[in-house]
């Protein structure tokens, strides 16, 4: 890792072992999903995939963690795919003790991703990237959160380049339904060995668990997988159409 990215880490990281004394947890919320979905590029074409998350914030910040285990179904080649990512941001108005929201911004943070990843194809290595940069939260109307960040990103198996990331929560009643509209979009920009890539991943959820007087427990609903130039590759190169549009069923619950 380069030495910004080291300081930023550290400081993300001393957010996080901050003191009791002078650390509030505000909430933390863990879950496991299962998808199955189909038409995924590059990957076998039909695939299962279990996720456990965990997101917390603090007055210092956020953390938020998540491991997908991707498995191949139908006639494909067996594929076992494992790849996570671990995202830590500290308030600059923590660190500073000075308020930072302007406008529609309420903070500013400074924000590191870590994403890993193995899978079971001999020709794809295994690899460890650090994402270093900045993140605004807003105050959109509506929305449990809106969140964007901007990273260097030093890749391992890869040239480095930069990352917009923006992820969304919005919540919303017809009748007695509620449902939860979220996601994220995620632009890397091209370097020397790879193209610009755009990744728009929704879920539509429906709150089952609201019917029985225990809301934000039980969720089912579809995912939505939108992939321009996906992992960047060159189609020419590679022989497959780097545009994906994948729909998944899915099952989620929190605990």
């Amino acid at each position: 890792m380069n030495t910004f990215g080291k300081a930023v880490a550290a400081v993300c990281f001393a957010g996080a072992m901050a003191p009791a004394a002078h650390a509030e947890k505000f909430f933390s919320s863990s879950s496991v999903s299962a998808l199955y979905g189909t038409n995924y590029k590059v990957t076998p074409e039909e695939l299962v995939t279990f996720t456990y998350e965990n997101v917390t914030a603090h007055n210092w910040g956020d953390t938020f963690f998540f491991i997908d285990r991707l498995q191949s179904r139908g006639d494909t080649a067996e594929f076992n795919e494992t790849y996570g990512e671990f995202s830590p941001r500290a308030s600059l108005s923590w660190l500073t003790g000075q308020p930072m929201a302007f406008g529609p911004v309420k903070d500013v943070l400074v924000a590191y991703t870590y994403e890993f990843g193995t899978n079971d194809d001999p020709f794809v290595p295994a690899f460890d990237n650090h994402l270093t940069g900045i993140g605004l939260s807003w105050d959109v109307p509506g929305f449990q959160y809106v969140d964007t960040n901007v990273y260097y990103a030093n890749n391992d198996e890869s040239a480095d380049d930069w990352q917009l990331t923006v992820t969304w929560g919005l919540p919303f009643n017809v009748g007695a339904a509620s449902f939860l509209f979220d996601g994220f979009m995620d632009y890397s920009s091209a370097a020397s060995d790879h193209k610009a890539e755009m990744h728009i991943n929704p879920q539509f959820k429906l709150d089952l668990g609201a019917f029985s007087n225990n809301p934000g427990v039980l969720y089912a609903g579809v995912e939505y997988s939108y992939w321009r130039n996906k992992f960047g590759l060159d189609q020419d190169l590679v022989f497959v159409d780097g545009t994906e549009n994948a729909v998944s069923a899915l099952v989620k619950f929190h605990f």
